[in-house]
């Protein structure tokens, strides 16, 4: 599965975390197999909306949605905050 750019925003967040490693290998985890336990995918409430989070480390997560075939990244957080 394909994912759209990130946009500037996220990829300064990542930098300022020192996650970019991180979540680029969790990315392509993702574009393979979404349900790898590795990634910690959970759907969010309200779950007819369809979107998504998967674990970046163990603090930070990644929420996306998938549009037409496509993984769109909308936030990335601190899960505890």
């Amino acid at each position: 599965m394909k994912a759209k750019p990130l946009n500037l925003e996220l990829l300064k967040y990542l930098r300022k975390h020192n996650l970019e490693k991180k979540f680029n290998r969790q990315l392509l985890i993702l574009r393979n197999n979404a349900r790898h336990p590795s990634l910690h995918t959970e759907i969010l409430e309200p779950k007819s909306r369809k979107i998504y989070s998967f674990r970046v480390d163990l603090k930070y997560r990644a929420i996306f949605f998938v549009k037409d075939g496509e993984i769109e990244i909308v936030d990335i957080n601190d899960h505890y905050q």
